[in-house]
């Protein structure tokens, strides 16, 4: 394999997008470890970060295949072409991709439940969320009825980066379940769904004109906007009001050190009336999510 055609494969990955993944990990994590350090499985959050990334790969080799086969990506697209539309990578070679990531997936995930659980019900439940994870990485844009074309996607991405992504790895290093940590999961899957929104609001015209009916969509440019203010102004709150419940020092608070930028890129995406102006704004808000997830983590740790 050429240099060029491995560029084209890491491209289509979207390594930008995989400070989502990391995120959520490193957040359901400290959680755990705040909560009980002494029982804290190491091997747990290194196989949760494996998994969470090789999913994420599998929904970017998805959506590519998926969008390529209904016309939805085109030349004319705002963001980066990817290897399928400059045409280095075919969509049989796209399908094999797919398939390898879900055996990896798969796979990674399987060797996580062997050392994580700790009875039938676990080793039942996360399975099942497994496999259901697997399911909707493909089916966001792939299949007949793809729920990402119904304006579904930010559900999806509020369960998987935040509720499950969050608590399942909470449960998975504590095996309880704690209702304190409902805020910082929904706070990291709003961020998460903000990093979404503003692709779809970069891709707003072209997803209109190919039937992608997603949230930005059918709310409009300028509600799709304000939409985004919303996300972030309540994933703010959630991380602020935990903290304001369970803090015992100061440096629980080292989050509140990217709020500035968090509400600096809120004005911009606000006053941005073009698609264009977004584009570099969704490496910036996946940049910022894992900010704000890793200095909340942080101060949990030493604080």
């Amino acid at each position: 394999m050429t240099n060029e055609k491995l560029k084209m494969w890491w491209e289509t990955a979207r390594p930008k997008t995989l400070p989502l993944a990391l995120a959520s990990i490193f957040t359901g994590s400290a959680l755990g470890y705040w909560a009980n350090p002494q029982g804290f499985n190491s091997p747990v959050m290194v196989f949760c970060l494996l998994t969470t990334i090789l999913l994420q790969v599998l929904s970017n080799f998805a959506n590519d295949y998926g969008d390529h086969q209904k016309g939805s990506d085109t030349e004319d697209r705002i963001g980066p072409l990817r290897g399928i539309q400059k045409g280095a990578i075919s969509a049989q070679e796209l399908k094999w991709g797919l398939i390898f990531m879900v055996i990896a997936s798969f796979l990674s995930g399987s060797f996580l439940i062997g050392i994580a659980y700790e009875n039938l019900s676990d080793l039942l439940a996360f399975a099942g969320l497994g496999i259901l994870a697997i399911i909707a990485a493909i089916t966001y844009t792939v299949g007949a009825k793809p729920y990402g074309y119904m304006g579904l996607g930010d559900i999806s991405v509020l369960m998987f980066f935040g509720l499950l992504g969050v608590g399942g790895t909470y449960y998975l290093q504590t095996h309880s379940i704690d209702g304190h940590i409902i805020l910082p999961a929904i706070g990291s899957g709003l961020l998460a769904s903000a990093v979404l929104n503003i692709n779809n609001l970069r891709d707003i015209e072209q997803d209109a004109q190919a039937g992608k009916n997603t949230l930005a969509v059918r709310l409009g440019s300028h509600k799709g906007r304000v939409y985004h203010c919303i996300l972030l102004t309540i994933a703010a709150l959630c991380y602020l009001i935990f903290t304001l419940t369970t803090a015992t020092s100061w440096m629980n608070y080292l989050f509140v050190l990217a709020l500035p930028l968090l509400a600096k890129h809120a004005i911009f995406v606000y006053r941005s009336k073009t698609p264009n102006a977004l584009r570099p704004m969704l490496a910036q808000m996946s940049m910022i999510s894992l900010l704000i997830n890793m200095l909340f983590s942080l101060g949990l740790l030493i604080g």
